[in-house]
């Protein structure tokens, strides 16, 4: 008999989870005496305990079950935990296969690193109550709910040796990421893509309630996950030594599936294996507490048993001798046979390189800008799509990292004009393909074919984390759809930033299109600059703005971005023919400071300028350029300075963020206290917010006030007061100007605007004069 499936293999395993289990509890409850060696007193318990218990024992037994395939099949594999809680779970098994202690030299292989690894769990300084970066092993926070699949299969993406089980919990199952990435098993490439094996872990109840895939008939379950593309084994009961058997069972039968599923050459969809395991809630645990059932019930979700009532004390010690520690432990240390059956090296699933992604990362291989760059012979006289040149430098890079980079899009990749991906590219697609589709295959790595924003961001957070580089692109008003998932992103970097063990990673790409300023088929609902606001919040080491205002300027700022580690960067950029202003080598330059003066637009006194006009993002650019041409028009001896910021976060103060600009250096740029016209993409709020510690708070910002709705660019802008003629009107209000020369400017400004609502309303399309607007020198 194969000996991974005998009695004795089982006896052990059934002992190694009993141990995972002891250590669970005692992570919960104790910071003292923590083998029991003499009976259980009240200052052995934490005064404040914090955790779950629920979903540990279930996790602990796929935990002990994947260490048995590991060793069986010889597997390369990852575990994802995907339950909201229950970090101890995976901190218990991380030590137990030595890991944990390896990383942690103080949390030692004896009594005293265990009373320590016990007293760290949910503890002032210590670790946190779910699966968390400190983790070994862990790509996924356990705070996110609804991801679990989602990371995995961006882990298994051109990582064909890797088999990633993911524990789904049945609460996580309702929420609609996960729900819809069930669906993802038609994304994969057998040959070139890894194996995601999901394990839904039905334990019956959420906080308080019971959970919907829980209550329904197992042939409605079966039929469900049938329906979605996958073979279900189903594994359920209570009974630890039959349930061993029947894991083994099911777990051999997967991983045999997966291996043919491997060596299948055709080109029929496979039908991907999935383990549903029904054990009830904290498992193993106490069953009845003060007359309420504790073990399959709700309310083995949290801390099962109260420790403030004193006769609890025997209830607890009851519930940790029953795994017997003194015959696991010896010497405070796992018994030797025990420590025998689980992985070796880099076999152990807390010590994958996968899942300390840095350690594996790849340089990535970036074409020269040059060949992409436009040559604008005069500044703004020739237009061009950013997002479409773009397009062909993501291309090339595609060309030369054959299995380290991808781009992921809902369903947008030619709406938002990086149609030239699609030169040398396919969308990656593994179900029917019809002759009328376009670009979709089998061998795709463009990943455009799922319309679900969670998805494209969760896929490329495993894909980065597993040590890989990659780029999502998004309507911007949609980002926001996923504004939780970057922020927990940002919160994971800062943490392993932390940790000296964890390596950095390449950094989260955002770029922002289809932006607010011109919808040309949608209106209000797609209006939506906010994800800036979002993402501004965060810790600002972590966090990167940027507004290119140009083609060339959006290739230096996405180089850039490819080559930073460990970042969220958000680039917002336009799709739409633009003018062209800087040169490539102004751009690598204005990149690299982060904004800068420019010097022809400006006028009069360089060194002495009656006002200051800035702007960020394509739009507000072209309209402040155009409202300092019609004050030099009806002022010649004005003196103005033009600043174009790319940087956002430059505007902050090094008192706030060691990246800002030095005030003597802003002060230098934007004077002390001449009057800032500042033309802004997003909320006008957001650069008060950056620059309020700024010497100069004689700063008058416009930006998107939420008006508009489907109509002209240019309306969108006098709607929302950032186009030219309002520009015009704001600066002559802090200009020292005679008023009657005031009051002739104003006129004609007002003049225009009614000429253009007038010629809006009647022909649907925007004054020749502003179509055709050029920038004169």
């Amino acid at each position: 008999m194969d000996y991974f499936n005998s009695n004795e293999y089982l006896k052990k395993l059934n002992e190694y989870f009993n141990a995972a289990n002891y250590l669970s509890v005692a992570q919960l409850y104790l910071k003292d005496n923590v083998l029991l060696k003499t009976p259980l007193k009240k200052e052995d318990i934490k005064l404040r305990i914090v955790g779950h218990w629920g979903t540990v024992p279930g996790q602990n037994f796929v935990y002990a079950h994947c260490n048995r395939v590991i060793n069986k099949f010889d597997l390369n594999m990852m575990l994802v935990s995907g339950p909201g809680h229950g970090g101890n779970f995976f901190v218990a098994n991380s030590y137990l296969e030595g890991h944990y202690s390896e990383i942690y030299p103080e949390i030692s292989q004896d009594e005293k690193g265990l009373q320590k690894l016990c007293k760290q769990f949910s503890f002032p300084g210590g670790v946190s109550s779910h699966v968390s970066p400190e983790v070994p092993g862990s790509i996924h926070e356990g705070g996110e709910l609804g991801y679990s699949l989602i990371h995995s299969f961006g882990a298994v993406l051109d990582n064909p040796n890797l088999i990633v089980a993911t524990i789904v919990g049945d609460g996580e199952a309702e929420t609609g990421p996960l729900a819809t990435s069930w669906h993802l098993n038609k994304f994969l490439n057998p040959q070139k893509d890894g194996v995601v094996l999901p394990i839904l872990h039905l334990n019956g109840f959420k906080i308080s309630n019971p959970t919907i895939l829980s209550r329904i008939s197992k042939n409605e379950l079966l039929n469900l996950f049938k329906g979605y593309g996958y073979e279900p084994i189903f594994v359920e009961g209570n009974n630890q030594k039959v349930m061993h058997k029947k894991m083994a069972k099911a777990m051999d039968l997967c991983v045999r599936n997966i291996l043919k599923i491997k060596q299948n050459l055709g080109n029929q969809r496979p039908i991907y294996p999935m383990i549903i395991l029904k054990t009830p809630k904290g498992w193993t645990g106490p069953k009845v507490v003060d007359g309420k059932q504790i073990e399959g019930s709700f309310r083995a979700h949290q801390v099962p048993v109260d420790m403030t009532k004193p006769e609890h004390l025997k209830v607890l010690e009851n519930w940790l001798r029953s795994y017997k520690p003194d015959e696991l432990f010896k010497n405070g240390k796992l018994r030797k046979d025990l420590q025998s059956i689980a992985p070796k090296g880099e076999k152990r699933i807390s010590a994958n390189k996968n899942a300390n992604g840095g350690l594996i990362l790849k340089k990535l291989n970036l074409p020269a800008l040059s060949k992409f760059a436009q040559k604008p012979i005069k500044r703004g006289e020739q237009n061009a799509q950013d997002m479409m040149v773009l397009g062909e430098y993501l291309g090339e890079i595609y060309n030369q990292n054959k299995n380290n980079f991808r781009i992921f899009g809902p369903d947008e990749a030619l709406s938002n004009r990086l149609n030239k991906v699609f030169e040398t590219q396919k969308r990656s697609f593994d179900a029917q393909i019809l002759k009328s589709d376009e670009f979709l295959s089998k061998d795709g790595r463009v990943f455009d074919s799922f319309l679900s924003e969670h998805v494209c961001e969760g896929l490329l957070e495993g894909y980065l984390l597993t040590g890989r580089h990659g780029i999502i692109h998004s309507y911007e008003a949609f980002m926001r759809i996923v504004d939780s998932m970057v922020a927990q992103h940002a919160k994971w970097l800062k943490v392993c930033s932390e940790l000296p063990w964890r390596k950095d990673i390449a950094s989260l790409n955002i770029l922002l299109t289809s932006s607010v300023w011109q919808q040309d088929h949608n209106g209000f609902t797609h209006q939506d600059p906010g994800f800036l606001n979002h993402i501004a919040n965060k810790k600002p080491k972590f966090v990167r703005i940027y507004l290119p205002s140009d083609a060339n300027t959006l290739l230096c700022t996405v180089e850039h971005c490819l080559k930073t580690k460990s970042m969220v960067n958000a680039i917002v950029a336009s799709k739409h023919p633009m003018p062209q202003w800087l040169s490539l080598s102004e751009a690598k330059q204005h990149v690299e400071n982060g904004l800068s003066i420019w010097d022809w637009a400006c006028t009069g006194d360089l060194k002495k300028p009656d006002i200051v006009f800035a702007s960020a993002g394509s739009i507000p650019t072209i309209e402040c350029l155009a409202a300092i041409k019609i004050l030099k028009k009806f002022l010649p001896e004005l003196s103005i300075r033009y600043i174009n910021v790319n940087d956002l976060m430059k505007l902050i103060s090094k008192e706030h963020f060691d990246g800002g600009l030095d005030d003597k250096i802003y002060d230098m740029l934007f004077t002390k206290d001449k009057p800032i016209i500042f033309n802004f993409h997003g909320y006008p709020q957001l650069i008060h917010e950056f620059t309020y510690k700024r010497a100069n708070q004689n700063i008058h910002v416009r930006g998107y006030v939420e008006e508009g709705t489907i109509t002209t660019p240019f309306d969108m802008r006098v709607q929302n007061r950032i186009d030219r003629f309002n520009l015009v009107m704001l600066a002559l209000k802090h200009l020292n100007v005679p008023t009657t020369t005031k009051t002739k400017i104003k006129q004609q400004m007002q003049k225009k605007l009614e000429e253009h609502k007038k010629f809006v309303t009647e022909f649907g399309v925007d004054l020749p004069e502003i179509v055709n607007w050029k920038w004169e020198d």
